[in-house]
């Protein structure tokens, strides 16, 4: 693979992932995440040429994740390693009300990524430029590479995808308001999910919430409904998806996802209804298993669930 060939190219935090599989016994399976990290790899397990743009850590997390990427054909070339700034981790938990977050990231290389480390040539080569709320939130020095990166993209004419990611441990509603609201409004593909869209909106219709993220200037806006499905809009049309049943473990990285999926479908396709279908059955099939990576689905497992599904 080549600098010009990426479908997908992602940027974002990557961490270290200790999730709780045994709770009773005080036990953590250590795995990846990060939300657009996970996105890059679902996305690679549908068959697109995906690279990733960030920071690690020159330590055990941050090789484990470079190992992972070649494992999952991540393309990392332009991920930079951080001398002496650690690589961000985090830890699930999981109780009657889903699953929580806690994290060690302050300070992590990751959140020293600025514009200045943007590979310009490579962003205007892309198909797709995807990065979230979370991006943003680490740092300010990220929250700028991300307006950086898209700004660089749309002048070439490559898509921008953004997913909403509200973390109100990192950062206050109202900044955080502004700063995501500002990258939608440059974004050509929205994917909030319906939560984070609620509080950053004031909004509670699904319908009103996909109008107001049309109404910034996207293309295509998937909203994500969490147990009841998703909802996609163009400024022409729009489609419910009905939730798809399987016998769901662990919804980490279920929304992200749903981001590489559809990102994948749309490039294959060009049809944001299609992707949307096609996403739907990926995010379910995602929370089957624990942690962020390990459950996504390849492309083989989602179409043969959706053969399934096109039979009831």
């Amino acid at each position: 693979m080549t600098d010009s060939h990426y479908d997908l190219l992602c940027l974002g935090e990557p961490l270290g992932e200790f999730n709780a599989t045994r709770a009773e016994t005080g036990a953590f399976q250590f795995g990846h995440g990060g939300d657009t990290s996970n996105c890059a790899v679902a996305a690679a397990r549908q068959g697109l040429s995906v690279g990733y743009l960030g920071a690690l850590g020159d330590d055990s997390a941050g090789h484990s994740i470079r190992a992972m990427w070649r494992r999952e054909g991540v393309d990392a070339r332009h991920v930079t390693t951080h001398p002496t700034a650690p690589t961000g981790l985090y830890f699930v938990e999981h109780g009657p009300s889903g699953h929580v977050f806690s994290y060690l990231r302050a300070g992590s290389a990751a959140s020293l990524y600025g514009p200045r480390d943007l590979p310009e040539q490579t962003i205007r080569s892309a198909r797709i430029v995807q990065a979230s709320g979370i991006s943003q939130a680490i740092s300010a020095a990220a929250c700028d590479a991300v307006f950086a990166a898209f700004e660089t993209a749309r002048k070439a004419g490559v898509t921008t995808a953004y997913d909403t990611n509200l973390r109100l441990k990192l950062w206050p509603l109202t900044r955080a308001r502004a700063i995501i609201h500002a990258a939608c409004a440059i974004a050509d593909i929205i994917l909030p999910g319906l939560d984070d869209a609620a509080q950053l909106t004031g909004l509670d219709d699904p319908d009103r919430i996909v109008d107001f993220y049309l109404g910034l200037g996207a293309r295509v806006v998937a909203l994500t409904l969490g147990a009841e499905g998703s909802l996609v809009a163009t400024p022409v049309k729009r489609e419910r998806f009905r939730p798809i049943k399987v016998d769901a473990i662990d919804a980490t990285g279920a929304g992200d996802c749903y981001d590489g999926a559809f990102l994948a479908e749309y490039l294959r396709t060009g049809d944001a209804f299609l992707a949307g279908a096609y996403a739907n059955v990926a995010a379910a099939l995602s929370t089957q298993g624990y942690g962020a990576v390990a459950p996504l689905p390849s492309r083989a497992d989602v179409e043969a669930r959706m053969a399934v599904e096109a039979k009831r």
